[in-house]
């Protein structure tokens, strides 16, 4: 089997998912690219998997020549890539710079950017809730966070699309060239003048042994940034089309706009913004759900498999903003290696779906279903456009 490209499949993989879950709990299948992977398709097998120390992220750990995305040292040398003792030094490093109070202290600005967007286009009756909604609100949040000045933003955003489906060959490397230089620059600046901003708390950050690297740092900068926007973006244009099919649920949120923080759980689970897990090496030969998987081999975990499996989540392809075990779905990872972002993602995908519930009465999409376009992507599950109305403030 290929794991497709195709954006027409993108609107509704999951029957797919649910044939290949039933057929068994691993099977092999190629990328687009070429590159032969392993595929483990279960909850039962999917979470033990993700927090298994024998399954590397180290590409050095890979004997099929798998490298994934050509990034330079000072993009690739991220937590993504690393495994214990160095995974933990640096986590513990960047820990104490990614507090959870420096992310609760970004609330007031997270609430007031959903309210400066939606404000912008409510007296229209009609936005893009990618372009209008989805797409500002994490750059503008992560750049605060990173103390990304406001003119680098834009730049940011056209070189992440031109990484998550590049045009052409060229345009995937100018777009890394163009962010090394970026954030080797504001780091330079930020060790000049420190501010409070996590890049300042990132260069100040060392315990009695260590501190991060050059390209330690930068890697981090990247990831930070990567991560903290492109999830968030395909969660909020999906979600929102979810809640559009399932009129009864958007109404739930709307008599009870704090039940978003708990939507946030069910809508990753239900929507599949990251269709599979970062790749794994085993060490070692593994044997998951009864079959052999060598060393060396590309192990993806399908979460979108895994979210829909009935052995964990009764009746999966409903929709249930209130679903008792919606909790321990796996979109933020688990284990180790579990999003150091998620308290930051939930809360600006809990303000946006709070504003859009409430304040955008009456919302219909503008354009028939089918005519949604989705990303060329079979890593990332996202909406290219969410044109919809409402009525006008």
């Amino acid at each position: 089997m290929e794991l497709t490209n195709d954006p027409a499949s993108m609107a509704d993989p999951f029957p797919e998912y649910d044939r290949l879950r039933a057929a068994g709990p691993v099977y092999r299948a190629s990328t687009p690219t070429g590159e032969e992977v392993w595929v483990v398709t279960r909850y039962a097998d999917a979470r033990p998997v993700l927090a298994d120390p024998r399954f590397a992220f180290d590409k050095a750990n890979s004997t099929s020549g798998y490298r994934g995305f050509a990034l330079p040292p000072a993009l690739d040398a991220n937590l993504l890539n690393m495994d214990d003792p160095g995974h933990a030094r640096v986590r513990r490093l960047v820990s104490a710079a990614f507090t959870v109070r420096r992310v609760q202290r970004l609330q007031p600005t997270i609430e007031a950017v959903v309210a400066g967007l939606i404000d912008a286009v409510a007296p229209a009756g009609k936005a893009d809730l990618i372009a209008d909604l989805a797409l500002p609100l994490p750059l503008t949040v992560i750049g605060e966070l990173l103390g990304v000045p406001a003119g680098d933003r834009a730049a940011f955003r056209a070189w992440t699309s031109d990484l998550i489906a590049p045009p052409s060959r060229a345009a995937a490397q100018s777009a890394v060239v163009d962010m090394e230089h970026l954030l080797r620059s504001l780091i330079a600046a930020k060790r000049s003048a420190p501010a409070d901003d996590l890049i300042s708390a990132m260069i100040a950050a060392r315990d009695d042994r260590d501190q991060l690297t050059e390209d330690e740092l930068t890697s981090l900068a990247f990831l930070v940034l990567w991560a903290g926007y492109e999830v968030t973006v395909d969660l909020l244009g999906a979600g929102i089309l979810a809640l559009l099919d399932h009129p009864d649920q958007l109404d739930l949120l709307r008599a009870d706009p704090e039940a978003a923080a708990g939507a946030v759980d069910e809508l990753l689970r239900w929507t599949a913004p990251s269709p599979y897990a970062i790749r794994r090496f085993p060490r070692e030969d593994v044997t998951v759900g009864g079959v052999r998987i060598p060393a060396g081999a590309t192990v993806l975990v399908s979460l979108a498999s895994a979210h829909r499996d009935p052995a964990q989540f009764p009746d999966p392809g409903v929709l249930d903003l209130r679903r008792a075990n919606a909790a321990t779905h796996l979109g933020f990872g688990f284990g180790a290696h579990y999003c150091l972002g998620a308290p930051l993602a939930r809360l600006e995908v809990a303000a946006a779906l709070r504003a859009v519930a409430v304040r955008l009465p009456e919302l219909r999409l503008d354009v028939p279903a089918d005519a949604l376009r989705w990303r060329p992507s079979f890593r990332a599950r996202g909406l290219l456009a969410l044109p919809v109305t409402f009525r006008p403030a």
